[in-house]
């Protein structure tokens, strides 16, 4: 999907409020979060490049947490919207 801000996708399809915005810049692909609830959410995070979110869940599984945010970063589905656009 595309709309004034770019192309996304929806990384929780229960939770259409909040949007995973990507994009190819120098040749890696970035994310971007927005939510319609928070609209401090997009100001307040940058576009990350999908190796420092690979990073962060290797830290975030080396800490012991359960859960992986890194979830909601999906490069399979950036990489084939990215190839439609």
């Amino acid at each position: 999907m595309k709309d004034e801000l770019g192309v996304y996708y929806y990384p929780a399809p229960q939770h259409p409020e909040a949007r995973m915005y990507v994009r190819k810049y120098a040749g890696r692909v970035e994310f971007r979060m927005w939510h319609r609830d928070d609209t401090t959410v997009w100001d307040k995070h940058q576009w990350l490049p999908y190796a420092v979110i690979e990073q962060a869940a290797a830290m975030f599984k080396a800490s012991g947490k359960e859960t992986d945010p890194a979830s909601l970063y999906d490069i399979s589905v950036a990489e084939r919207l990215l190839m439609e656009e």
